[in-house]
């Protein structure tokens, strides 16, 4: 069971954890406007990872392992000046020994295996699928959060998810034409299927951790132990020496390191600072809608009228959300 410590002077209201141990975790947080467009411009980010992964696919030869490992070899720098940077900062509590395993388990849930599972299923099934089995992860994050920490699950926070999967639901229907698939279409939704496992985990963990730890230093030191697990991974099945990172490789590598990596994991950790990881799970579902219109512009993926129709009721959960931090603040 994980349990967050938080400072003495303050103590934040008790919860009992399932084991019957006290959290001092609160309930939820309230929505800002802040938060609230910070978490929307991460999770469009974030949607396109699908895209760039797809374009280096199709316009390459490089294989998911490898490609996952240029993504972090470009975004190391970031991260190790992040880290730097953290390290410098003065009156912020040092970091436990458990507080090291935590950051360790999620970076390598949240960035090595999930990635890792994303991109061997982005080899066999489209960019809008792999959304659709994707974000399966925000009902399992907002239900871990609710029946594993008892973590109070608002009438609204429920009403958004609905919408939002109901429009999924409706936005995907279309790509389920299991008549038109590869033999690997099964194994390669699998493999996505679990991405979105490790993923809610690591979103779970991540909403408990950066409040102790600092949206800055946790998304640093957990993607820096994401890195190391994955150049490991590398270096045990392939030979570096052997990569022929051309320019098309190279610009493709970089754009999925900057603009779907670095950029939105540090917005997505001060979402969940600002309105914690509930909100952060729901308000998320928006990446599907940004992730179909990109892939119709830059794949030449369908869009119909289903797929519109779908959008529009993500569209109204998202805005849901949005209206509700207006109270906020």
């Amino acid at each position: 069971m994980v349990t967050v410590a938080v400072s003495r002077e303050r103590p934040a209201p008790a919860i009992r954890n399932v084991n019957g141990s006290r959290s001092n975790m609160p309930m939820g947080k309230k929505i800002t406007l802040t938060g609230f467009f910070i978490t929307i411009l991460g999770a469009v980010f974030f949607s396109t990872k699908a895209i760039f992964v797809k374009l280096a696919f199709r316009d390459t030869q490089v294989d998911a392992l490898t490609l996952l490992c240029l993504r972090m070899l470009f975004s190391l720098p970031f991260y190790l000046a992040a880290a730097g940077l953290a390290a410098r900062k003065e009156n912020q509590a040092a970091l436990t020994r458990r507080d090291w395993l935590l950051v360790l388990a999620m970076g390598i849930l949240g960035y090595y295996l999930s990635s890792l599972f994303d991109f061997i299923g982005l080899q066999y099934v489209s960019a809008g699928l792999e959304r659709l089995i994707l974000f399966l992860y925000p009902t399992f994050a907002v239900l871990i959060n609710t029946y594993y920490f008892k973590t109070k699950l608002e009438r609204a926070q429920l009403a958004a998810l609905l919408l939002t999967y109901l429009g999924i639901g409706i936005a995907y229907f279309g790509e389920l034409k299991l008549g038109d698939t590869n033999p690997q279409f099964y194994f390669g939704s699998f493999m996505v299927f679990l991405c979105s496992i490790t993923y809610s985990v690591y979103l779970v963990g991540s909403g408990r951790l950066v409040p102790r730890l600092g949206a800055t230093r946790y998304t640093a030191y957990a993607m820096l132990a994401a890195t190391a697990g994955i150049f490991i991974h590398f270096l045990l099945v392939h030979d570096f020496a052997g990569v022929r990172l051309t320019p098309t490789l190279a610009w493709y590598s970089l754009a999925i390191a900057l603009i779907a990596t670095v950029l939105p994991s540090f917005l997505m950790s001060n979402g969940m600072k600002r309105i914690g990881s509930n909100n952060v799970s729901i308000i998320t579902s928006i990446g599907p809608v940004s992730t179909i219109l990109q892939a119709h512009f830059f794949l030449g993926e369908p869009v119909n009228t289903t797929q519109l129709s779908g959008t529009l009721l993500v569209i109204a959960g998202v805005l849901l959300i949005g209206w509700k931090s207006k109270k906020g603040g």
